[in-house]
């Protein structure tokens, strides 16, 4: 489970060989006519291309990189292959806030089951050591926590949203495909995977998502908004999507 943000386009594809290779076409900003192929590591092909530009020229296009995109797919595949399955046991690592933490797994009938971060180390109280229980409990934390930082950073980052006019209501849910959303009543949702990661990871999510209170689209406002509060807000969302697997991996 991937869950970079990404801009909705329209889907297009090819044949390489005996393999369909598809990706999805979303509007270049202005300022240049040039076709940009990225390949993320959750396998999706994303084309960034002047909104002018027929779909047959940027097909034609990608196709010309049809070898690359297929050693770059090929790489990743086999990246995802190596990511370890979850087995909530002592001395396996899990992410808060972009730092690994060792989990110890305490099995005590009497205790009440929840998690703490002491020493540096996430310790899990359950009843029986069922791994189960221990994902419920991690999971049931990372929600709390979720909540608390993401309600924080919300507040240190209103000021400088000037467009936004009141503090917009904040919900936690997991996602399969975003960190995070907005809708059209003006409402921010996002995953609380996304606490998993370092602090300026969390902090472009809910930037992001305030820009589109002031525009739903990927417009040319949206990302001059963007560009104000974040600038090098290209290179954090990058970070995030390579590490998206080892953030999403709770199976």
């Amino acid at each position: 489970m991937n869950v970079p943000i990404h801009e909705q386009g329209r889907t297009l594809g090819f044949w390489y060989g005996d393999e369909r290779i598809t990706f999805e076409r979303v509007k270049r900003r202005q300022g240049s006519d040039k076709v940009l192929i990225k390949v993320h590591p959750d396998c999706r092909v994303v084309v960034s291309a002047p909104e002018g530009t027929h779909d047959d020229a940027v097909t034609a296009a990608v196709k010309q990189r049809a070898r690359w995109i297929h050693e770059q797919l090929r790489d990743f595949r086999q990246q995802q292959e190596h990511i370890t399955p979850r087995r909530y046991i002592s001395g396996e690592s899990h992410y808060y806030l972009g730092k690994q933490h060792l989990l110890k797994v305490v099995v005590d009938a009497d205790q009440p089951q929840g998690v703490k971060l002491l020493r540096g180390r996430l310790e899990a109280s359950v009843r029986a050591s069922e791994p189960d229980r221990v994902k419920a409990v991690l999971n049931a934390w990372y929600k709390t926590r979720a909540r608390e930082v993401f309600n924080r950073r919300l507040d240190a980052l209103l000021p400088q949203a000037l467009w936004v006019a009141e503090r917009p209501p904040l919900r936690i849910l997991t996602m399969q495909t975003q960190w995070g959303s907005c809708s059209p009543q003006g409402r921010i949702t996002l995953n609380p995977h996304l606490v998993k990661a370092p602090r300026e990871c969390v902090d472009y999510v809910i930037l992001h998502e305030l820009c589109h209170l002031a525009e739903h689209n990927h417009s040319e406002r949206f990302y001059r908004l963007m560009g104000q509060v974040m600038p090098k807000w290209e290179n954090i969302k990058t970070k995030l999507d390579d590490k998206a697997a080892l953030f999403t991996n709770d199976n």
